[in-house]
C-alpha cells in the first residue's frame, strides 16, 4: 500500500503531520467523538437518527504570550466539540460534505486556528463506515475597495502564473490585454528563470536563493511590459489593486515574514502562486502557459481556489 493510500485511511493527525511544513505548528486532536443526528439525502434516512463519528485535527498559530495554565488563553477542546454540536443543531443536512465544511468554517473563525482536518463518518449505513474528510486553511479577509456609489465591495483578484515561455513570447502584450479584459484585478506570478540559481548546502539558504531568483525573473517580466509593476509587501499589493495596476509579485518578503507561510519549496512555483491566491482570497489561479512540472497542474487537497489552465 502506497503512503498516499495509507494516509488516506489514517487518522487525520497522521495526514497533518505528513503535510506539515519544515517548522510544524502545534496540533489539537479530537478522536472518535460519536453523536447521533438526522442526516442524509435518501428517503430511508429521513425521520431517523444515525450515529456519526467525528475526528478533527486543528493546526494552531503559535501563542504569542504566556498561557499560564489558563484555558481561556487557548483554543480548547470544548470549542471544537461546540463547533460540531452547533452545526448539527443548526439544520438538517443532506450531505456529510456540507456538515464537514461548516464545522471547518466555524473552527477557522477562532484566531489560533490555521488549518483544520475534519473527518465525518456514518456508522449505521451497513457493516462498514461511510465518510468524508476535508482539509481547509485560513484565508485572509479579502481586500475591499470603495465603489463609485460610496459602498464597499470585496476585491477577489485573479492570480496568474506565467511560464517562462509566455514571458518570452512575442504576443505577451496581447496576452496581458486579454487578462485585463476579464475585469478583475490581476496579480502576475513567475517561477525561476531559465538559468538555475546556485545550489547551497543549507535548506534555509537555498530557500532564500530561490526566492531571489524568482524576483529576478519578476523584473525580467516588468522589463518586457511597462504595465507590470513589481511589488513585495501586502501593503503594496493592496494599494496597487485599488488603483487598477497590473502587478508582478516578488515573493521573498511575504513568504519569509508569514506566520502561516507556504510549506512547499519556492521551486514549486505553482504551489507558491496558489498560496498567494489563497492568502488573498483570489477568484482563481490561472496557469498561463501551463506548469513546467505537470504535477503542479492541479490544486492540492483543501484548496478553495480553482485552477484554470491555458497551455501555450
Amino acid at each position: 500500500m502506497t503512503s498516499d493510500i495509507r494516509l488516506a485511511f489514517a487518522h487525520p493527525e497522521e495526514r497533518a503531520e505528513a503535510t506539515a511544513s519544515a517548522d510544524p505548528r502545534d496540533r489539537l486532536s479530537l478522536r472518535d467523538l460519536v453523536l447521533s443526528a438526522e442526516i442524509g439525502a435518501f428517503q430511508q434516512e429521513r425521520g431517523t437518527s444515525q450515529r456519526l463519528r467525528f475526528n478533527v485535527v486543528v493546526e494552531l498559530r503559535p501563542y504569542t504570550g504566556p498561557i499560564e495554565d489558563d484555558v481561556d488563553r487557548i483554543l480548547s477542546y470544548d470549542k471544537v466539540t461546540q463547533a460540531i454540536e452547533s452545526e448539527l443543531a443548526a439544520e438538517r443536512l443532506n450531505l456529510l460534505e456540507t456538515l464537514a465544511e461548516r464545522i471547518a468554517d466555524r473552527i477557522l473563525m477562532e484566531p489560533q486556528a490555521m488549518r483544520v482536518f475534519v473527518r465525518v463518518e456514518k456508522l449505521d449505513r451497513g457493516p462498514y463506515a461511510l465518510g468524508v474528510e476535508i482539509v481547509r486553511s485560513r484565508a485572509e479577509v479579502p481586500l475591499r475597495a470603495l465603489q463609485a456609489d460610496g459602498s464597499e465591495a470585496a476585491l477577489h483578484p485573479i492570480v496568474v502564473h506565467l511560464s517562462n515561455a509566455v514571458i518570452c513570447a512575442p504576443d505577451l502584450a496581447a496576452r496581458l490585454d486579454a487578462l485585463n479584459a476579464r475585469g478583475r484585478p490581476i496579480i502576475l506570478c513567475v517561477g525561476i528563470g531559465e538559468t538555475l540559481p546556485p545550489v547551497a548546502q543549507s535548506a534555509a539558504v537555498q530557500r532564500r536563493i530561490d526566492l531571489l531568483a524568482i524576483e529576478q525573473n519578476a523584473w525580467v517580466l516588468a522589463g518586457r511590459d511597462s504595465r507590470c509593476v513589481v511589488v513585495q509587501s501586502r501593503t503594496e499589493i493592496d494599494w496597487a489593486l485599488r488603483h487598477g495596476q497590473m502587478i508582478v509579485w516578488a515573493p521573498a518578503k511575504l513568504v519569509l515574514d508569514a506566520v502561516d507561510g507556504p510549506s512547499t519549496p519556492p521551486r514549486k512555483a505553482v504551489a507558491l502562486s496558489l498560496w498567494l491566491a489563497e492568502t488573498l482570497a483570489a477568484d482563481r489561479l490561472l496557469l498561463l502557459g501551463g506548469a513546467q512540472d505537470p504535477a503542479d497542474d492541479h490544486a492540492p487537497a483543501g484548496s478553495r481556489v480553482p485552477i484554470e489552465i491555458h497551455p501555450l
